[in-house]
């Protein structure tokens, strides 16, 4: 295992602290790691133990260990932390070492894992392992298999990591208030044989809900349905990192899903194969080639490409209201309805701040720069090389170059399009097409610029 001084060395956004002070030595419970920033770090390669390729976690890391008689040593700790969804926007959350999502566990497959847990939350709590094969007193269900963990108490689970594959881990106790409020991770247990499943980059992060109200920090737990802020591990656009992805790599992307709704997530550029579930992997013959993964509450969907097509290539949830921050589910639709200034002058007397928009869809949004409460984020957001993106959510980029170093994460910036190959806009008309026999034949409308002439813009 790296040492504490090499670890911050190599990710200088986390600390390394005893965990209970003198306790903690005479119980020999190993250091906690704590996250001190939210970008994406580098991979951490095994020092000891069974080689592998780690995976990288999009706006996390992964937990250090330590080697005692052969056993892997994790040591979480649950606790109130506060998560930057994107700059701009804080919310106090609990989490596991100081962020949330935790950080991700990584393993390999036969390991034996000893997970101390450490309870520094107001209330009792306990952690699942999802999917894990393992005994039934190690399983984590509050009152059914272990007494919950109390608050100041540290708990310890031991078992061997059967299989292979993507998994998570979870509070199970009071889990309507837990979940909600963030205590999630991600776990990945790698094969025994290092070149089995192989691929070049490996990314893995969760799918995440919450209803947090403009101005305020904490997330309603007691929300069902009507959630304001759709997350890639706790990071909404523009606050979420690129993948960055060298050309012609295999790239494999696992994803949890503990929200409240299925995400079907597109990628834009490639086809690729689902090729992992939280039950294992996908035999090769039950694969099939797919451009969008839905991912239903409560499982995992990994899937596999090659980065074949040079570029920045979207990656989203294909619902379109995930793809936008602080959404309000009361707004009135006012697209086709003209707004003369006569109207606006009149309402403006009643209600100073108002600005009239949406006559011609909300695009418009994405550069208004409208003053809005503390701790907030506009609805869309982010610009890119020819303007406004208009995105926010679960919402980045596959960005995909050639020449990058073989463990380069490092963003590269907008991509050099080859000359002749960007959508362009051109002059006149359409010519008059031929028209199939019985069809009845009409003439192109003249051209005519968006919004003026039948919406009226202020």
């Amino acid at each position: 295992m790296m040492s504490r001084r090499n670890f911050i060395g190599a990710a200088a956004g986390f600390a390394s602290v005893a965990a209970l002070s003198g306790r903690a030595q005479a119980a020999s419970i190993p250091e906690a790691h704590y996250a001190m920033s939210a970008e994406t770090q580098p991979p951490l390669f095994p020092s000891n133990g069974p080689e592998f390729h780690p995976v990288v976690t999009l706006n996390g890391w992964s937990l250090p260990w330590r080697m005692k008689e052969n056993v892997k040593e994790f040591h979480l700790v649950a606790e109130a932390v506060v998560r930057e969804f994107a700059p701009g926007m804080k919310v106090h959350l609990w989490g596991y070492n100081g962020q949330s999502p935790g950080p991700t566990i990584e393993a390999v497959e036969g390991d034996k894992v000893r997970i101390f847990v450490t309870n520094k939350l107001p209330e009792p709590t306990s952690v699942h392992w999802h999917g894990i094969l393992l005994p039934n007193g190690m399983d984590g269900v509050a009152g059914v298999t272990q007494p919950h963990i109390p608050s100041g108490k540290t708990f310890v689970y031991e078992f061997e990591l059967k299989t292979s594959g993507t998994f998570m881990y979870h509070t199970h106790s009071d889990e309507m208030v837990q979940m909600a409020m963030g205590l999630m991770g991600m776990i990945v247990v790698h094969p025994r044989d290092p070149e089995q499943h192989r691929v070049d980059r490996d990314f893995v992060f969760m799918l995440a809900t919450y209803d947090v109200d403009p101005g305020t920090y904490v997330p309603k737990v007691v929300e069902m349905t009507n959630f304001n802020m759709w997350t890639f591990n706790n990071r909404v656009f523009p606050g979420i990192d690129p993948l960055v992805v060298r050309l012609n790599d295999r790239v494999r992307v696992r994803m949890g899903n503990l929200s409240m709704t299925n995400h079907p997530i597109h990628l834009h550029g490639h086809d690729f194969v689902v090729t992992g579930t939280d039950g294992g992997w996908i035999p090769a013959s039950a694969q099939m080639p797919e451009a969008t993964v839905d991912v239903p509450v409560g499982t995992i969907r990994a899937f596999e490409l090659v980065a074949d097509n040079p570029g920045d290539w979207a990656l989203h949830c294909h619902k379109s209201h995930h793809t936008m921050n602080a959404m309000g589910h009361d707004l009135r639709t006012y697209i086709g309805a003209k707004q003369s200034q006569r109207v606006v002058k009149a309402i403006t007397k009643l209600v100073p701040d108002y600005m009239p928009m949406g006559s011609s869809g909300m695009g418009d949004m994405a550069s208004m720069h409208m003053p809005g409460p503390d701790n907030a984020l506009p609805m869309m957001t982010g610009t890119g090389q020819f303007g406004p993106i208009e995105m926010g959510g679960m919402f980045t980029l596959m960005k995909i170059r050639e020449g990058l170093a073989r463990n380069d994460y490092k963003d590269p910036g907008p991509y050099k399009f080859p000359e002749g190959t960007v959508a362009h806009d051109v002059e006149g008309r359409p010519a008059e097409a031929s028209r199939h026999e019985g069809m009845k034949s009409t003439k192109s409308p003249a051209p005519r610029p968006s919004g003026h002439g039948y919406h009226e813009h202020h």
